[in-house]
């Protein structure tokens, strides 16, 4: 017995030491908070209908198997974690999201949240943003129990975070259904306003858990995904009125970031541009070597935008041409191209700096 606890006690101290030896060394850490946008797969592990876990989802996937991306391949967080030479993030809910993997980061992302509890109800159960920021202290916690608390809040406060919200609390919420519960109590205009308060606190509270550089999208081009065409367009014009929903909310949200960073004193939060950065391609597909943005790949009905994507629906044999993965989600390329937009765009795109220029900054400290 003696014998069994001091072996016990050896394997602890050599996993500490790697984990220590592989902190100093590694890439810095990645965590993401949103939705199905930069949902890695934490739906998977939930009974929820807002899952991606199934084929042809992940086709062009490394491993060519659904992984609960929305996506035919990588997504958002992936390509970041490319770009500042990281693994992947695991899903915080993977079983493998202990030891040495937990020092990469985690993506506590869901699929069909928004910034209110009441987006995405239709959806059941899903992480909501409250209990994303839950499991952030737990795994904070976790980190602690393995190379100290000092070093696990220097990784934190090292780390860079993503954080997509918004855009759900629009197309599952208010404009759900007509006479939606939310768009009685709000005109379009208070209800954007009261959005942004909530975000605000939102950030807020990342800022008081230790996060100190965290990339902000703004919604996408809402009234656009063919989603939106197939139930809303006339010609294949993008729907006005859900457009006008993220023309109000985008620019409010960087006005918030501002403040924050105002009241706190430094370039925490960085505001992405992702309604540009989408409507780039979805205005001149061509530019960027897509036939088409307004049909997804994979779908059924007008524009492929109707229900879900599934071994029924219609799937285009080239999804490199395509702007659109799924009714709603970009492509594989399409999330490269904002990507890059992210790491290298101007301040049209990215404010007050872009990554690589965070990259650059951090790098001198």
């Amino acid at each position: 017995m003696a014998n069994s606890l001091v072996f016990t006690s050896y394997i602890v101290l050599v996993l500490v030491l790697i984990l220590a030896s592989r902190g100093a060394e590694a890439a810095r850490a990645f965590f993401v908070f949103g939705d199905s946008l930069v949902d890695n797969g934490n739906n998977n592990y939930l009974a929820t209908t807002a899952r991606a876990d199934a084929p042809p989802y992940g086709i062009d996937y490394p491993t060519g198997r659904a992984t609960g991306r929305f996506s035919n391949g990588l997504n958002i967080p992936d390509f970041i974690s490319e770009a500042i030479g990281s693994e992947p993030t695991l899903p915080y809910l993977s079983p493998e999201l202990n030891g040495e993997n937990l020092l990469v980061g985690a993506n506590f992302a869901s699929a069909g949240i928004g910034i209110l509890n009441d987006t995405g109800i239709q959806f059941i159960n899903i992480i909501r943003i409250f209990r994303q920021l839950e499991y952030f202290q737990q795994y904070q916690q976790r980190v602690a129990a393995i190379i100290g608390t000092e070093r696990a809040q220097e990784l934190v406060n090292g780390a860079l975070i993503l954080i997509t919200l918004g855009g759900n609390d629009f197309v599952n919420n208010y404009y759900l259904v007509p006479y939606s519960a939310r768009s009685r109590q709000f005109a379009l205009p208070d209800y954007v306003t009261y959005l942004i308060s909530e975000y605000k606190k939102i950030l807020q509270r990342l800022y008081d858990l230790g996060a100190r550089r965290v990339l902000v999208t703004g919604t996408g081009p809402l009234g656009c995904v063919p989603a939106e065409l197939a139930l809303r367009s006339r010609n294949g014009e993008c729907d006005p009125e859900l457009q006008r929903a993220a023309s109000l909310f985008n620019p409010q949200l960087v006005q918030i970031i501002e403040q924050l960073n105002s009241q706190i004193g430094s370039d925490v939060f960085v505001a992405a541009n992702t309604q540009q950065m989408s409507n780039d391609f979805i205005h001149n597909p061509q530019a960027y070597g897509f036939e088409t943005s307004k049909v997804a790949c994979c779908g059924q009905g007008p524009y492929n935008g109707l229900g879900l994507c599934t071994l029924l629906s219609n799937l285009c044999p080239n999804r490199d041409v395509y702007a659109f993965w799924d009714p709603f989600h970009p492509s594989e390329k399409a999330n490269r191209i904002i990507v890059q937009q992210i790491l290298s765009g101007t301040s049209e795109y990215m404010y007050p700096m872009n990554l690589s220029t965070i990259l650059a900054l951090d790098s001198r400290k």
